[in-house]
């Protein structure tokens, strides 16, 4: 395997499947450095500027690099498409029957994440390894968002320290909420669990952000691997956001 392989490799998991198309259409149509990088993010132009160098050190064609890239992205988009399903389990082990536990999964799916990594919890304690898991990811690049219930959207239901506390410290880490002013009832919870990486990989669960939700409760969830699932989560979020219905959760505001 060539060093530019390897490259298109590495870098199809920055630009997806699309992007690594774009990025062939664009060096086969000979457009300049500069404009092939237009909209990129920095971690995305490193990879594309790491090809584009490999190609003329390499002296490969336009039209083989461009064909080459065409045939990863194409092998990386039908990966994607294959799904894989896990149920994950807190609380007590089954000897007879060998599951996934919740904690695990988690760590794995911030541990996976080279782009983004994005969680839902509605109560949220303390907990260090899943802090040190989001330490890893910031460390690494990774935009970390947490999405998270405020004392005063949960009510009664919630108590003591704000949820958000539980990721005071950990560095990096981009903290959202859902207003009260925004919920079309009194009642009203943010009351999802979840975990999603780079629109790959999403764990669905019970299970709160705390050490009982990921180790001690009996608590059921369903880890998914490729498919529609985990893009659409992300997107979903990502448009809740983009429409402020989800803002930015800041220091004493709930």
């Amino acid at each position: 395997m060539s060093s530019l392989e390897d490259l298109a490799i590495k870098a199809v998991t920055e630009l997806g499947s699309a992007g690594l198309r774009t990025l062939a259409d664009r060096l086969a149509a000979g457009w300049p450095e500069q404009a092939i990088l237009g909209g990129t993010t920095a971690r995305q132009a490193d990879a594309v500027r790491s090809i584009v160098a490999a190609s003329t050190r390499d002296s490969t064609s336009v039209s083989e690099v461009a064909a080459m890239l065409r045939g990863v992205a194409a092998a990386y988009a039908h990966r994607a498409g294959q799904v894989q399903t896990e149920m994950v389990w807190s609380g007590p082990a089954s000897h007879a029957v060998p599951v996934r536990s919740t904690a695990q999964a988690l760590i794995e799916v911030a541990g996976e994440a080279s782009r983004e990594l994005v969680l839902m919890t509605y109560s949220a304690r303390r907990h260090e390894p899943i802090n040190n898991a989001l330490s890893g990811a910031v460390s690494r690049g990774v935009a970390v968002t947490v999405v998270v219930e405020t004392l005063q959207g949960g009510g009664s239901a919630l108590a003591g320290a704000e949820p958000a506390a539980a990721f005071a410290g950990v560095s990096g880490v981009d903290l959202w909420h859902w207003p009260v002013v925004e919920r079309a009832g009194s009642g009203a919870r943010m009351h999802a669990k979840l975990a999603v990486a780079d629109n790959r990989v999403l764990l669905v669960s019970s299970a709160n952000l705390t050490m009982a939700g990921v180790t001690h409760n009996i608590e059921a969830g369903v880890l998914v691997r490729g498919g529609a699932a985990p893009t659409r989560a992300a997107e979903h979020i990502a448009e809740l956001r983009s429409k402020g219905v989800l803002q930015p959760l800041r220091v004493g505001s709930n």
